[in-house]
């Protein structure tokens, strides 16, 4: 079995770092790049690049709102064509940066509330999609299991790779716990290996309220902002080896 690991990354500000990317890109196979608005900067990001590129890990672009101040995890009412032209901004920038360091950009993943609100509405989602076609209709979409992202992105004939966050609850819905809410966050060394090894054992997890739920995904996904992350992404790779898995960047794993 192969599975993707990855994580957001280059998500601080010239010489603000959020997590020890450098370290975080020996364990990873994706790194989903911060494109400059909730995170990142030109250099930040050429140097995320040039990370993966030595380490042999796949690039995506992540793109959020235009609020550090808030992470991009407040949504701001934006309409429909100027979110459109934010995300393009975010996704044309990381191909020009990867393109002259010899990398292409294999995926995208949506920071956050920029991806809640796509997620909420199908017209919005289309549009986005399409756009993300027009530009390069090789890229790998990452979704949740039955969204409207992964919805729309199959209209436009997008590839899309289903993420597993390891380090988040979800609901019996199969949603995610909001953050703030008690036991949102999953950050236990115990509860993480158990997860993740129900899901790569039997495609299930175990949700907030003890309930089992399918999980169909073939990426875990590590917040690179969550206390511990370095020692959290490497634990779910040692799990993920132990148990004969092979890791490989999302571009080879997606359908």
């Amino acid at each position: 079995m192969q599975i993707d690991l990855n994580s957001d990354m280059g998500e601080g500000f010239g010489p603000y770092r959020l997590c020890d990317d450098e370290a975080m890109m020996k364990v990873v196979s994706s790194a989903n790049i911060a494109c400059g608005f909730h995170g990142g900067d030109p250099d930040t990001m050429a140097r995320m690049v040039r990370l993966a590129k030595a380490n042999g890990v796949g690039i995506g672009a992540h793109p959020g709102l235009p609020d550090r101040a808030g992470f991009g995890r407040r949504e701001v009412p934006f309409q429909a064509d100027e979110l459109r032209q934010q995300m393009l901004y975010q996704l044309g920038a990381l191909i020009a940066i990867a393109k002259s360091e010899g990398m292409t950009v294999g995926h995208l993943s949506f920071h956050a509330a920029m991806g809640n609100m796509v997620n909420r509405d199908p017209t919005l989602a289309d549009m986005m999609m399409d756009a993300i076609a027009l530009v390069d209709p090789g890229l790998v979409i990452f979704v949740t299991p039955e969204s409207e992202i992964e919805r729309a992105a199959k209209r436009a004939g997008l590839r899309t790779l289903a993420l597993f966050l390891a380090d988040r609850a979800y609901d019996a819905s199969g949603k995610l716990v909001a953050r703030g809410l008690p036991g949102a966050l999953v950050k236990d060394e115990a509860s993480v290996r158990a997860r993740v090894r129900r899901f790569l054992l039997e495609g299930t997890v175990e949700a907030i309220d003890k309930s089992i739920i399918q999980m169909p995904a073939r990426s875990i996904l590590v917040h690179s902002d969550t206390p511990g992350s370095l020692e959290l992404a490497s634990l779910i790779r040692s799990e993920i080896i132990s148990l004969g898995a092979t890791l490989a960047p999302a571009a080879e794993l997606a359908s």
